[in-house]
């Protein structure tokens, strides 16, 4: 497929997805306020800590900024794949979809992109209400956009899995829940090192974690990229083996879907 045509279909999936939420234009407004009220308790619950308690040697409101914000943004990627492919079997679509010219993969990562675009403005959004707030922000953009990336890389990833288990069992929720139940394994309200030991090596092995802890060294210390090098290289790592796979898992369980026929079944 060349570059242009991958372009104008992308175009034409995010116009679609734009026309979409224009017509529910309320849901921005209520989705602003609860952002903000979000914040407002976690700056209370900041204060009643106290300012002696500094994770990583930033404020708690800034670490409970840039954690749950960037966990959320990471845990609607990668729920994303999922609902497009439930939304297709609901309406009945996903085999129509899933045979077209574009190949099934491609076609869910394009579909991806407006909810990726969506939730990357959200994420800045309660970035700048944090930082309105108070919270101190240093940002360093390369290194945040270097890591950025390796985390789209890694939510698209899971993602994949999500979508696969769907397809082959319509069960894919429980890959989201299961993102979802181990928040206090990533660091997005407190520190792992609060952890017992084995939790906290559990911890090292859930690629989120480590998206957290760049992001957070990125945004609020202006951490280089040169002196994030381990960090990346651990990102890198992540993506370059669970991306493939999440391909793969995908490719096969579709390919297996319409041998069996089930591919429309829900």
């Amino acid at each position: 497929m060349s570059i242009a045509l991958l372009l104008d279909k992308t175009a034409a999936i995010v116009r679609r997805d734009l026309l979409t939420a224009v017509r529910y234009r309320a849901g921005f407004l209520v989705a602003a306020a609860g952002a903000v009220t979000e914040l407002a308790a976690f700056f209370f619950l900041a204060r009643a800590v106290g300012p002696s308690f500094r994770p990583a040697g930033e404020g708690y409101f800034p670490f409970l900024l840039v954690g749950t914000g960037f966990y959320t943004f990471l845990l609607m990627g990668a729920h994303s794949f999922l609902q497009i492919v439930q939304d297709a079997q609901q309406s009945g679509t996903l085999e129509v979809l899933m045979t077209t010219s574009t190949s099934p993969a491609t076609l869910v990562f394009l579909s991806t992109v407006s909810a990726f675009a969506a939730n990357a403005v959200a994420f800045l959004f309660y970035l700048l209400a944090g930082f309105a707030f108070g919270a101190p922000l240093h940002p360093n953009l390369v290194a945040s956009v270097v890591i950025f990336a390796f985390s789209i890389a890694i939510a698209s990833a899971l993602g994949l899995f999500a979508a696969a288990v769907q397809i082959a069992m319509q069960k894919g929720s429980a890959i989201v829940w299961g993102l979802g139940s181990v928040w206090f394994l990533t660091g997005s309200m407190f520190p792992i090192e609060t952890l017992p030991a084995p939790l906290r090596r559990l911890a090292q092995i859930i690629p989120i974690t480590h998206c957290l802890e760049a992001m957070r060294q990125a945004l609020l210390e202006g951490t280089s990229v040169l002196r994030l090098g381990k960090e990346l290289a651990v990102l890198a790592l992540f993506a370059g083996i669970l991306l493939p796979l999440g391909l793969l898992c995908f490719t096969w369980t579709l390919r297996k879907a319409r041998l069996d026929g089930s591919l429309s079944f829900y």
